[in-house]
C-alpha cells in the first residue's frame, strides 16, 4: 500500500471539515463513485469527532490513508483512551443493536461507522486508532447486491 495521505491536527471541531475536503478531493480524483465517497467521509468524520472529544491529554489527532488496488483504508489516531473492546463486541453482536434515544446528542458513530464501512477495527496502546476500510469493488455494478444482509462491517 502506498500512503496516500497523512496528517496531524489540533483537537478542535473545525479540523473535521479540512479533513473532509482533502480527503475528499483525493477520493473524488481516485475514481471511486460517490456514494462511497460519501460513506467514507462520513464515517471519517465520525472517527474524527470521537478523537476531538476523546483524545486524551494530547492537544492533536492524526489521519492517515493508504489505497490498494481494489481497498481504501482509513485511520484515525489520538492518545485517548481506546473504547472496552469487550462492551463493543457485546453490544454488536446481540441480535438487536440497541440505539441511543432520539434525544441523545450522541452515540451513533460506531454504528455508522460499521454501516457504511467494509471493515471497522479499534487498536489501543500505544495510541488509539479506529481502522476504516472500504472495498473498490463496494460501488462496482459486478458486485452489488451480492449479500444485501451482511451489511455491517464486523469488528
Amino acid at each position: 500500500m502506498d500512503t496516500v495521505f497523512s496528517i496531524s491536527l489540533p483537537r478542535r471541531t473545525y479540523t473535521v471539515a479540512i479533513v473532509r475536503d482533502m480527503l475528499g478531493a483525493l477520493l473524488s480524483r481516485s475514481g471511486l463513485c460517490q456514494e462511497c465517497v460519501d460513506d467514507i467521509l462520513l464515517s471519517v468524520s465520525e472517527a474524527c469527532a470521537n478523537a476531538i472529544e476523546h483524545g486524551g491529554p494530547n492537544a492533536g489527532y492524526e489521519v492517515e490513508t493508504e489505497f490498494a488496488p481494489g481497498w481504501y483504508e482509513m485511520r484515525v489516531s489520538h492518545s485517548g483512551r481506546a473504547p472496552d473492546m469487550a462492551a463493543l463486541a457485546d453490544r454488536f453482536t446481540s441480535p438487536h443493536t440497541p440505539l441511543p434515544g432520539l434525544e441523545t446528542e450522541s452515540g451513533r458513530g460506531i454504528s455508522l461507522m460499521r454501516y457504511l464501512m467494509d471493515e471497522v477495527d479499534f487498536r489501543g496502546e500505544p495510541r488509539t486508532t479506529v481502522i476504516l476500510r472500504k472495498r473498490a469493488t463496494s460501488c462496482d455494478p459486478e458486485h452489488a447486491g451480492e449479500n444485501p444482509h451482511a451489511r455491517f462491517a464486523l469488528l
